[in-house]
């Protein structure tokens, strides 16, 4: 299984990166770091500056058709870069209109709310995310994990860094299954 990790050039919350690429690993996934420039990421831990992590490759070198899904870490200012970013709101839509999986944590969802994916579904997020979910046509739920299967995709949501455990064995199973089913289909 190959999934994309896509990040800002700075900003992501290093635990809600760190731990689900950990998770992807040690279910013999093949995480990918994803961003729209090259070089190395600069991960916080909340308003402090933590570890850097290389990029792997950049949103114009790749799309969606190469990976089976697509994980959003959260941290406020991450999802704030990358829904300014057009290529990366449009690699989001990308996994959507391809009905890969998608997960994101804590305020990942904002670039779901940029990308036009969130209406008609229910999702959680950090607190302070629910009016934009709800005015983009969203439902907001208060929930460790949230599992929608509106559309064509499965999207898998969770609220914050103490919910990793929970979201990270759901996305996992979510993964699984998406590419079980994909590969039988072939």
């Amino acid at each position: 299984m190959k999934v994309a990790f896509l990040v800002a050039p700075e900003g992501v919350e290093q635990v809600e990166l760190t731990d689900p690429w950990e998770a992807v690993k040690a279910g013999a996934g093949n995480p990918v770091l994803v961003s729209t420039a090259p070089g190395t990421i600069q991960a916080f831990n909340h308003l402090d500056k933590a570890d850097t992590f290389p990029v792997d490759t950049v949103v114009s070198d790749t799309s969606a058709r190469e990976f089976d899904a697509l994980v959003l870490p959260g941290g406020v200012a991450n999802p704030d870069q990358l829904r300014t970013d057009k290529g990366a709101v449009a690699f989001v839509r990308d996994f959507f209109d391809a009905g890969k999986p998608v997960a994101a944590i804590c305020h990942a969802p904002w670039t779901l709310v940029e990308a036009d994916v969130v209406r008609g579904r229910t999702l959680t997020s950090w607190p302070s995310l629910r009016t934009d979910i709800t005015n983009a046509g969203g439902q907001w739920v208060d929930e460790q994990v949230k599992v929608c299967e509106a559309g064509p995709n499965t999207l898998v949501t969770s609220r914050k860094p103490d919910d990793l455990r929970a979201f990270h064995e759901t996305f996992l199973q979510v993964f699984d299954k998406a590419v079980q089913s994909a590969q039988s289909a072939l």
